[in-house]
């Protein structure tokens, strides 16, 4: 009885069964290489892919409203790309002020795809796609054709990413904040109520008083919010600005979605989900190299473990909603 009640309880919910898999991974990946269970090993992680676990926030919120965004990481060159011609030639120093222009810039480019796909109908993967060449543009043109910022020219903002604060990398304390404000707005707010009801049944939410295309503008404006953050961190990070960065990175922000649980029609996900996608993404991306996984087959091998991850969470929870008729039935 014990068993299956224990069996019960993890296949009763989403993100128990994302933590036992996240659980498993470590156990495989230490056993392969014992230096990955490491404090630094682990912080540099984390810091490493701090973009996508962040990002990851924004398209949770898009993807419950059963949108898409791929334009993400345009916006976020965009962003790093600004700051980074800024810092280098001097019109600008220090790091609060960078971070407020990125996340300034990323929430325009949010609010104008928000503004396409609410007012003007059009499909989110065809606004998103617009946007995603148009803002990777302007990221080359403020780079004058190619130019990039290195570590020299960044100056202090750079070393935002190595400083530590009570023990732990700053890049670590900015993932923390951002999970602990979602997870409040998703879970105890009235308009964080309200992105679920849009995405379960959007008519239903407009007779009910909600203004669905407000919230949809929101969703696009707090995930362009989010990719400003993520350009910051970017050049943070990676002690360097170039028009071309996390091109393709898009895809690792929706599949830590997609693992996490969100569904692509909407109106299911969590944030606790989204943060356990993204952790397993950012293991299984961390773990290849330390197996000695040879470079080309690392995107094969990764697809391939995405694929079977999100695999065995369907049948699990496919488990689940069975579990739970038979509870309605008795």
């Amino acid at each position: 009885m014990a068993n299956k009640s224990l069996i019960k309880k993890i296949t009763g919910s989403r993100e128990v069964l994302l933590a036992v898999i996240l659980i498993l991974l470590f156990i495989i990946v230490t056993i392969l290489s014992p230096s990955f269970l490491t404090p630094k090993s682990l912080s540099d992680m984390l810091k490493n892919n701090a973009v996508t676990i962040i990002m990851s926030l924004g398209m949770l919120c898009v993807m419950l409203v059963g949108g898409i965004d791929i334009s993400i990481m345009s916006s976020l060159a965009l962003s790093g790309m600004a700051i980074g011609m800024l810092l280098k030639y001097e019109h600008i120093s220090g790091t609060v002020l960078p971070f407020i222009i990125a996340i300034l810039i990323g929430t325009a480019c949010g609010f104008v795809v928000g503004l396409v796909i609410s007012r003007a109908n059009v499909p989110p993967i065809i606004a998103t796609m617009g946007f995603m060449y148009i803002y990777r543009a302007m990221g080359y043109l403020i780079s004058n054709g190619g130019e990039w910022a290195s570590a020299a020219a960044l100056g202090e903002f750079k070393d935002f990413a190595t400083s530590n604060f009570l023990g732990l990398n700053c890049v670590i304390w900015v993932i923390i904040i951002c999970y602990v404000i979602f997870f409040f707005f998703m879970k105890w707010t009235r308009t964080g109520r309200k992105i679920y009801a849009v995405g379960s049944n959007p008519s239903a939410a407009e007779v009910s008083g909600i203004n669905v295309k407000n919230i949809k503008l929101m969703v696009y404006t707090i995930m362009g919010l989010l990719a400003g953050l993520g350009g910051a961190l970017q050049v943070a990070v990676y002690a360097s600005a170039m028009p071309d960065m996390q091109q393709g990175g898009e895809m690792d922000v929706i599949a830590a979605c997609v693992i996490g649980g969100v569904s692509m029609n909407g109106g299911r996900g969590s944030v606790i989900g989204a943060l356990l996608g993204s952790v397993i993404l950012a293991t299984i991306a961390r773990a290849l190299p330390l197996v000695g996984i040879d470079a080309l087959w690392q995107n094969t091998i990764k697809g391939v473990l995405i694929l079977v991850v999100v695999v065995v969470n369907v049948i699990l929870q496919r488990i689940a909603d069975r579990n739970a008729l038979r509870g309605r039935e008795m």
